[in-house]
């Protein structure tokens, strides 16, 4: 009975004063909104940054780099550090290069149950010559339908077709700046020049855009068949074996496993783009300071409404006190009030939010493959951002509540 009678009572506090309870709704509408927009806003400039550098990264990286021995023959036979010898003419002799047992990886990746996707690449620094141009750029010979998998190039082919090059052997893919540069368009003919001096030609069958901007101008594709032969290598040499695993924020565990069985080198994307870790990362600091801030002042506002209500109420206070209300009972009076005007505050304040997000996402932003600003919902934003709200409100409203529970009746009704 007495719960219903605090309820009534809390509900006339905030009824009899509408404005003021107005007003400190609309700071919590106002603090929880902009804390969904704000991580929104970061959720998407986070997601289309991973999208575009995982367009052409995958979540872990196989290679051999090129490895060196070094190794003096006179030291192994006479080891005594009395002697004095002299070698001319010391060469550093290459040791290992490329991956050479690839079937034999991939087979044992293929097994593990954290991997999506598995691709091999054959990378190599070539020139591209088209009549009298000549561009220095990388051409990767790939696994065109494991590559589609893991980047989903065929989406990003603007002309010509992603899946030509696996049957059309003589056909290569060029980055968008690359073909602009070389002067050519899909059918065009190219020669590709390595560095061993070899010459070949092949047929653009496509141009690509990647948005990112140094691969588009560097950057060459074709079936990795074709790339073993102008290397003259055998079919199961690669110079990179990517693969993709099911949580890509959690890339240790899966090293740890496979580390002591692939001899090679074995790098994570968090280890190979350290800049795109330590920006993620502060930016989710920033939205969750400015968040949190105007959270807070949300709720120094709401503690001065409850701080003037107290002020206001308080011969009524001393009244429901002295007829038998304990200090626990106006406690709960002002917590509840507080808590009314935090949930209704928060629940506007979504809504609100997501009109903003919204609004914001239909921005005009044409650039690196956008159309308009990026925004990114998730769930356990809604719900974070009511809890804060609900909390901050409840926060701010204690300590007027335990000021009221504690007023004497005696001394303000004596006046």
């Amino acid at each position: 009975m007495k719960k219903s009678v605090n309820r009534q009572i809390a509900a006339v506090h905030l009824t009899s004063r509408i404005g003021q309870t107005i007003v400190a709704v609309l700071g919590v509408t106002f603090g929880v909104s902009m804390y969904i927009f704000m991580n929104s806003f970061m959720n998407g400039v986070n997601k289309a940054q991973d999208d575009m550098a995982f367009s052409s990264m995958s979540h872990i990286r196989i290679f051999n780099e090129n490895s060196v021995r070094s190794y003096n023959p006179v030291e192994g036979f006479l080891p005594s550090t009395q002697t004095i010898f002299t070698i001319r003419n010391h060469k550093v002799m290459q040791y290992t290069d490329g991956i050479k047992n690839t079937s034999e990886i991939i087979s044992f990746l293929e097994k593990q149950p954290e991997v999506t996707g598995i691709a091999s690449q054959l990378n190599f620094n070539v020139f591209f010559r088209s009549g009298s141009k000549k561009i220095s750029g990388l051409l990767s010979g790939v696994e065109v339908i494991n590559e589609d998998k893991l980047f989903d190039n065929s989406s990003k082919v603007i002309s010509g077709k992603w899946m030509d090059l696996n049957y059309q052997k003589s056909g290569i893919i060029l980055g968008c700046v690359l073909a602009e540069n070389l002067g050519v368009k899909v059918n065009d003919n190219i020669n590709i020049l390595t560095s061993d001096g070899i010459s070949k030609n092949f047929v653009v069958t496509g141009i690509i855009e990647t948005s990112v901007k140094q691969v588009d101008k560097t950057k060459a594709w074709l079936n990795i068949s074709s790339a073993r032969q102008l290397l003259t290598k055998n079919q199961d040499y690669v110079s990179d074996i990517l693969i993709n695993i099911k949580d890509k924020e959690n890339t240790e565990p899966f090293l740890s496993k496979i580390t002591p069985v692939v001899p090679y080198q074995i790098e994570s994307w968090q280890v190979a783009s350290q800049q795109l870790v330590a920006m993620t990362k502060i930016r989710n600091i920033l939205a969750i300071a400015v968040s949190l801030t105007i959270l807070f002042v949300a709720g120094f506002g709401i503690y001065n409404i409850m701080t003037m209500t107290i002020n206001e109420k308080i011969k009524e206070i001393a009244i429901l006190k002295a007829t038998g209300f304990s200090g626990h009972d106006i406690t709960v009076i002002f917590l509840s009030q507080a808590a009314i005007i935090g949930f209704i505050g928060s629940v506007v304040g979504v809504v609100l939010g997501y009109g903003i997000s919204t609004l914001v996402n239909q921005v005009p932003f044409e650039i690196a493959g956008l159309s308009t600003l990026p925004i990114y919902y998730r769930y356990q934003d809604l719900t974070l951002s009511i809890a804060f709200g609900i909390a901050t409100t409840l926060v701010a409203g204690f300590l007027p509540a335990r000021k009221a529970s504690k007023i004497d009746p005696v001394i303000i009704i004596r006046g």
